[in-house]
């Protein structure tokens, strides 16, 4: 380790090369420094890791290669993949976790394009079909209301129901967030948004009205498409079964944010079932059979009833019969011959779920509507059967949330296989880019559970692009050793104390990042106690976005929150000057998750710990940093307050992974910073 003039030590990082090109790059001559931006924008400037970027991503779309680029804030990098991507004239799919990101690409980058660089840009917005409302849903809703009006839930419905009327009335595209009256937990949302369950497809009445319908037919005339993950791998997942999908065909396959795709994708090759979805499910049948003037009267059929109270005593068995009854939580699926009062209960709502769908089909001459909800319901007994029983290859778990709803699942130990089938060994050109790629400088692990660490027919590159900030001369990444160990009872109180100090120092806004709720309460209720005349944010106390944006319009407030602000959060400027972590992001080491892919790694001769934990461990504590710097003037202050960083072997691959600021373990040192 190297030490500045100052005495705080000095990371350095090696950045790869990027792969060689064949001739000049159109892409990089666009988005260098005498191109049209430079020319047109007002202090425009060269970004070496953009144009590195953009011309190994044209390369990848040229040759149907496989890329895998690292590229930090301030890098530029989704210009660098835009550019290529519409230069090339081939059909290509961005897809990003966020939806902030798909509406930036859409509203901010892409006019951008079209303004200044002179290329067509032909592109459409695909969000998930649950953002769309349904038109035949919606109706159904409407006529057979009754069901819904029950309840709590129910008059919150009966309220919202003349706002979206007046909506639906002038909507052109029928996304739901141009209802920002209506915040996204309503509960009138799941009643009457479209879903690959509840299409009916060309059947349908309100087929050629419908706001799915005319999205797609946009999209397969669209040359880019800029989708989210969750569509992305449900369109995969549905392929794997089915010819055609949800989106059109395409040539090329852009992934940003790609250290998302391994937990996306093990959602959506997976099955779940929860007591709320088949509750959705028996009232949408309810709401069909009175659409189609089977049911009159208050009172739902005894058949519908029946299954309803079946599956709630499927779940209260569940849960007696886990390993922490009645906590919040995920954990394994007990084996359910084990226990012959849960297997029975099983066996009574499939008995019940299969008298639905009998009756149901029955009458699907009647209404479009019956047939697919009876189709649903088979769909929940087969994945109920296939969860409480899973294969060898899947591990089975359930989830309590603290509404009191549960869901059980089984998802794959290993996406690899799955991903290299169904995605890498297409023939697509495809990039996969992030700020958070790499652990220790390495690409290994994310190559290891993407199934890219085994030879594929398309080359693959690696691109850590050279970083776009000065780390070292912008940021300082505080990592003391004098607080007690995170084991320690002690531990919470001391950290809250030296928050309390990080926060009095610093000359701007704080984040302070969990990893747990309990630690997020005690660390509010210093705040509270020792800085009574600062504005304290909590996550849950408001939605994530007015939390934002009461914390950028502060100038020097503090958020305290978990780990849903670790990333995809961007507040530049002195709005946000210091970020805390109070420990290391190691993953619940009993998540049954975690305990099947340990032991799958085991079985290998592999260790779980430094080639599974330290590896998740790094990407996500890159996450938590990279909230500080968002762009070049920006400054300020990572505090890591687990001492493990500096005391532990496995430290040093976690401080490699991180950018390269200067480093120091003397609060003192943290103030004089700010002084200079």
């Amino acid at each position: 380790m190297e030490h500045d003039e100052d005495g705080i030590d000095v990371q350095e990082w090696g950045v790869p090369l990027p792969p060689e090109s064949d001739g000049p790059s159109r892409a990089a001559a666009l988005l260098g420094a005498h191109g049209p931006l430079a020319a047109r924008l007002v202090g425009y400037e060269e970004r070496e890791g953009q144009l590195a970027m953009a011309r190994a991503v044209e390369r990848a779309l040229r040759d149907d290669r496989i890329l895998l680029c690292e590229a930090g804030t301030g890098t530029g990098k989704t210009l660098a993949y835009l550019v290529p991507a519409l230069a090339s004239g081939r059909r290509v799919v961005v897809s990003t976790a966020s939806k902030a990101l798909q509406e930036q690409i859409v509203q901010k980058d892409l006019p951008l394009i079209a303004e200044h660089l002179g290329l067509d840009v032909d592109a459409v917005l695909v969000k998930g079909l649950g953002n769309y409302l349904c038109l035949r849903r919606f109706q159904e809703l409407r006529d057979g209301f009754v069901d819904t009006a029950r309840g709590k839930s129910g008059r919150d419905v009966a309220r919202a129901l003349p706002l979206v009327e007046a909506w639906a009335r002038d909507t052109t595209t029928g996304d739901r967030a141009e209802l920002a009256e209506l915040e996204e937990s309503h509960p009138i949302w799941p009643l009457i948004v479209s879903s690959s369950e509840t299409r009916v497809g060309p059947r349908c009445e309100h087929h050629d009205a419908c706001h799915v319908t005319r999205l797609r037919r946009a999209a397969e005339r669209a040359q880019l498409l800029v989708v989210n993950h969750h569509l992305l791998f449900a369109d995969l997942a549905l392929k794997g079964d089915h010819p055609g999908g949800v989106l059109p065909p395409y040539d090329v396959l852009i992934l940003d944010e790609a250290h998302r795709v391994e937990d996306v994708a093990t959602t959506f090759f997976g099955s779940s079932v929860s007591s709320g979805g088949i509750s959705r499910a028996l009232a949408d049948a309810e709401r069909s059979l009175r659409a189609s003037r089977l049911v009159e009267g208050d009172a739902p059929p005894t058949y519908l009833v029946s299954a309803r109270t079946r599956a709630d005593e499927l779940f209260a068995a569940l849960n007696a019969i886990a390993v922490s009854p009645g906590d919040e939580g995920r954990e394994p699926l007990p084996e359910l011959d084990a226990h012959p009062a849960a297997r029975d209960r099983y066996y009574a709502v499939d008995d019940a779920l299969g008298v639905v769908a009998q009756v149901l089909g029955g009458h699907a001459a009647l209404h479009e509507s019956l047939a697919q909800v009876a189709q649903r319901i088979t769909k929940l007994r087969d994945d109920l059967s296939s969860i409480l029983y899973p294969e060898r290859a899947r591990v089975g778990w359930l989830d309590r949330r603290s509404g009191g709803g549960m869901t059980v699942a089984s998802s794959p130990v290993d996406i690899g296989p799955m991903l290299r089938d169904r995605l890498f060994a297409r023939g697509l050109g495809v990039v996969l880019t992030s700020a958070t790629m790499t652990a220790g400088r390495s690409f290994e692990f994310l190559r290891q559970r993407l199934g890219l660490d085994e030879p594929l027919d398309a080359p693959v590159d690696e691109l850590v692009a050279p970083e776009a900030l000065d780390h070292a001369g912008a940021a300082l990444l505080y990592t003391p050793e004098d607080l007690p160990d995170v084991s320690d009872p002690a531990y919470v109180e001391a950290a809250a104390a030296r928050i309390v100090a990080l926060v009095r120092a610093t000359p701007g806004g704080a984040f302070v990042l969990c990893t747990s709720v309990r630690a997020m309460r005690a660390f509010r209720a210093e705040l509270e106690r020792e800085l009574p005349e600062r504005l304290r944010l909590v996550q849950g106390e408001a939605p994530k976005r007015a939390l934002l944006e009461r914390f950028r319009s502060a100038g020097e407030a503090v958020l305290v929150a978990t780990m849903s602000f670790w990333e995809g959060v961007d507040v530049p400027g002195a709005a946000l000057r210091l970020v805390v972590i109070d420990r290391l992001p190691f993953e619940v080491p009993t998540d049954p998750l975690v305990v099947a892919r340990s032991t799958a790694l085991r079985e290998r001769g592999r260790s779980p710990f430094a080639d599974y934990s330290v590896p998740r461990a790094a990407i996500a504590l890159k996450q938590g940093y990279g909230r500080l710097l968002r762009t070049r003037s920006d400054r300020g202050v990572v505090a890591i307050l687990d001492r493990r960083l500096v005391t532990r072997g496995y430290g040093r691959t976690l401080l490699e992974s991180l950018p390269p600021a200067r480093r120091t373990d003397d609060l003192a040192e943290v103030e004089r910073f700010w002084q200079r």
